[in-house]
């Protein structure tokens, strides 16, 4: 799971291309820019979260180099930008501009390919066929029947997808935690199982122990009321409390000066109140619960002072909401330790799927045993053949050589060479000889009795 804390108003402001909230009043933008022209100081938005978060980017930052386009943002509300209606403007942007935009989608759709070949490449172990057309329908925040052109309609599909991205981030985030908690629960219960009496009690009683040491706290202010900012004023900004105000207190805490308190901030002035309840260094606080109580505070004062509903806090909103009642005399605020995160049967279900979910993964780890005892048996077999070949190999080397320095023995014991054939002599024929050789004496000569051949 990821905790790691975002600014979604950050996001929201990239969404609305920095300048469409309603309201940020259009002359201040621009005697910004006048007397200020040398600062050009900017504040890197950090990561949205989302997986086409570049590509949101890089969209933005073309849109902004045209002037008409920019001219139309100035005068748009939140409600235009948020239902796509602005996207039809695009039409009148420059060609420029829109020959960048095609380029961005095609590098876009080359990317989110790159990504589904992959992932099937490490599903299957192999490059299978890939049907791209029928796999990008996945993706919603472009038009993938045309790869080629950013069209009116990628652009609107871009902000309605993100904006919906966005506004259920923090919804994921609750479910997200609500299963760490039921994990943490059920993995209790089930050590709990494999003790004996006598040491189930006693771990019993070390849970509980550790239960009331955590919510043995000093008094949490309720999140945006007086006395929670006067105690960041004096506390985190060393002022004196007597002179707490709070429109200086917006201008002290607007940490990037873009005149909004965006959730980041936001959730920076309530440091002070979680350190009452949780400590790194103590056993029994758990620094998840200490980032979901961090949610849950900014959602409260979000609720009550975002009127716009931008996820931004303009400086108007927040005097606004320091003049209301509640503001002063607020109700104390309920910590996670006092809420019911689910219920028993959330938790029974939770561990039934659980439950399943292991036994699916036993019954895939048993098949991929099968599988690698059978691999193994092939691979014992092909040893062995491959040995008995080996050997036969090393026997027919072995007789080879026996046969070179010891030639086989006749069938009455005597030796047999091979020699060349040659044409056999009649019997008491004489074969010639070579040149300078004389016939030996008693070759061929007659027997005693015969007679002697004629001169």
């Amino acid at each position: 799971m990821h905790w790691k804390s975002m600014s979604l108003s950050r996001c929201w402001l990239l969404l609305c291309l920095l300048l469409a909230a309603e309201t940020v009043p259009i002359d201040k933008i621009k005697v910004t820019k006048v007397e200020e022209p040398e600062v050009q100081a900017t504040v890197e938005s950090p990561d949205t979260g989302l997986y086409y978060d570049r590509y949101l980017r890089e969209v933005i930052d073309v849109l902004e180099t045209d002037r008409h386009f920019r001219d139309k943002l100035q005068t748009a509300n939140i409600d235009e930008i948020k239902s796509g209606k602005l996207a039809k403007e695009l039409n009148l942007v420059s060609h420029l501009v829109r020959t960048k935009l095609d380029e961005l989608k095609r590098q876009e759709v080359s990317r989110l390919r790159m990504l589904i070949k992959a992932k099937i490449d490490a599903q299957q172990g192999k490059d299978a066929g890939i049907d791209h057309h029928a796999l990008l329908k996945q993706f919603e925040h472009l038009n993938h029947q045309n790869p080629h052109s950013f069209e009116p309609e990628d652009l609107e599909l871009l902000i309605k997808t993100a904006t919906s991205d966005l506004e259920n981030y923090d919804k994921e985030r609750h479910e997200e935690f609500k299963q760490y908690e039921m994990l943490k629960e059920h993995e209790r219960r089930e050590y709990l199982k494999t003790l004996d009496e006598e040491k189930r009690k006693e771990e019993e009683a070390r849970f509980d122990e550790m239960k009331r040491k955590h919510q043995d706290h000093p008094k949490i202010n309720h999140p945006g009321s007086k006395d929670q900012l006067k105690e960041v004023w004096e506390e985190t900004d060393g002022l004196d409390p007597e002179d707490f105000d709070t429109k200086t207190f917006f201008k002290l805490h607007d940490t990037n000066g873009d005149g909004f308190l965006d959730e980041q901030e936001m959730e920076a002035l309530f440091t002070k109140e979680l350190e009452k309840i949780y400590d790194p260094n103590n056993e029994e606080d758990d620094m998840i619960e200490m980032e979901e109580e961090r949610l849950r505070m900014r959602e409260h004062v979000m609720k009550e002072i975002d009127i716009n509903k931008d996820r931004l806090i303009s400086v108007d909103e927040f005097l606004t909401a320091s003049e209301k009642k509640e503001f002063v005399d607020a109700d104390n605020w309920e910590t996670l330790d006092e809420q019911e995160l689910y219920s028993e049967d959330e938790l029974q279900e939770f561990e039934r799927r659980l439950s399943q979910q292991e036994h699916e993964l036993q019954m895939k780890s048993d098949d991929l045993l099968k599988q690698r005892e059978a691999l193994q048996l092939q691979q014992d077999q092909l040893q062995a053949q491959k040995f008995e070949f080996q050997q036969a190999v090393q026997h027919l080397e072995q007789q080879k050589q026996t046969q070179q320095v010891h030639p086989p023995a006749g069938p009455n014991g005597e030796l047999q060479f091979h020699q060349e054939k040659q044409q056999a002599a009649p019997p008491g024929s004489m074969q010639a000889l070579p040149p300078g050789h004389d016939q030996p004496q008693g070759l061929n000569q007659p027997a005693p009795g015969q007679d002697q051949p004629q001169q």
